[in-house]
């Protein structure tokens, strides 16, 4: 498998020379500047894919070109914004780009309540608490409706919860769950988030999906004519948030979505953290189902918290509550096909690292640090040289 490594461009203070040092061979990147209603110039990539080049490395997936709010609402400016999608794919496939990694989450990206929980062995966490996350949506930003979602005892933890936190603690919990993360496009206020998801009344999980599915009529055929794969991310959490719908959360959604629009470029990014987080997948099994249409695989592990399963912090690399072994075993069988056939490399990378050692003095983006992924992946390649020189 080719191990990759995320990195968000110039500005990243985690630089390419680094990188390189880590093991990896592949960048996992976007050009994060770029407006989500404009495509990406054939300059711009070919521009940035010098510069990772020069560092001896290659650019291996785009994570991500977004999706518009309008695409997935289904407003009537959506054919001229997948047009521009369709462009920019043309532009990427003119760079010799071939893998884009993309999600379909209304509104939100990955959500967290705490960026930096602290572990017993002192690294600092991504974490979503399930009591932190209800006083914010039911106290800070006051959804209407909300309260039919929760319990009164759910209701009385989450006023408890808010009463313990003073001002800088409300004013952090609100600004860990909309300001913007990682990759993020949007960054809102609490009155722009309430409108945001205003957007979304009266789009339920049906019409989402029907949004989604006229997206991929419209783009997967010009991804398997420019020879690229589309590698959908799940939800994250893979459950309904803030009373938005979410229809990537299960592996009866994942094989939806490639019936749907069936075709080679149609797959799916394997995140066994964002799958993971359900304790109802199996993700070993999942990964062997899916192994063809796997075009990209986030190796991260969650575990759910025993005072609520809804709460997950994430976990080193090979503990957590996913069977990293098992996952990597399904996966290198899927690979050792592909060698056989004649199919492209499986391009993975470790996710959300621990900011650990001099992490903590970086100031590098939540959930990915130098030491905390390097460590991750160091696991992983261990791991799967194992189980190759073993099976």
């Amino acid at each position: 498998m080719e191990h990759t490594w995320r990195w968000f461009g110039p500005a990243d203070p985690i630089r390419l020379d680094e990188i390189r040092q880590t093991g990896a061979t592949g960048i996992v990147t976007a050009l994060h500047e770029e407006p989500n209603d404009r495509a990406w110039s054939v300059a711009a990539i070919a521009e940035r894919k010098a510069l990772i080049e020069a560092a001896g490395l290659r650019w291996s997936v785009v994570e991500s070109v977004p999706v518009p709010e309008a695409v997935k609402q289904g407003r009537p400016e959506r054919d001229g914004l997948i047009d521009t999608y369709c462009q920019t794919l043309r532009n990427l496939a003119a760079c010799g780009i071939d893998t884009v990694c993309y999600n379909f989450m209304p509104v939100l990206d990955w959500t967290r309540t705490d960026l930096a929980w602290r572990l017993p062995e002192g690294g600092l966490a991504l974490r979503f608490d399930q009591t932190a996350f209800a006083a914010f949506d039911l106290y800070l930003l006051a959804r209407p409706d909300a309260t039919a979602e929760y319990s009164e005892a759910e209701q009385a933890a989450a006023r408890a919860y808010l009463d313990g936190l003073d001002a800088a603690g409300r004013d952090a919990l609100v600004d860990t769950l909309i300001a913007g993360l990682p990759g993020a496009e949007e960054h809102y206020t609490l009155a722009q988030f309430r409108q945001a998801l205003a957007a979304y009344d009266g789009i339920d999980a049906a019409r989402l999906r029907e949004n989604l599915r006229y997206f991929l009529a419209a783009v997967v055929p010009v991804a398997e004519a420019e020879g690229i794969r589309l590698a959908i991310h799940p939800d994250d959490p893979p459950r309904p948030l803030l009373g938005l719908p979410r229809v990537v959360s299960t592996p009866g959604d994942a094989q939806w979505l490639l019936d749907a629009v069936p075709s080679p470029a149609n797959g799916l990014t394997l995140c066994t953290g964002s799958y993971g987080v359900r304790a109802d997948i199996d993700l070993a099994a999942m990964a062997r189902r899916f192994g063809p249409k796997i075009h990209f695989a986030h190796l991260r592990s969650t575990k759910r918290e025993a005072s609520d399963p809804r709460s997950f912090h994430e976990a080193a690399h090979l503990d957590g509550d996913v069977d990293m072994v098992a996952v990597i075993q399904a996966l290198v069988d899927e690979e050792r096909r592909r060698e056989r056939e004649g199919g492209p490399r499986l391009p993975l990378r470790p996710d959300h690292g621990h900011h650990i050692l001099d992490d903590q003095q970086r100031s590098t983006a939540p959930g990915y640090p130098l030491y905390g992924r390097l460590k991750g992946l160091a696991e992983l390649r261990g791991v799967e040289r194992a189980v190759r020189r073993l099976s």
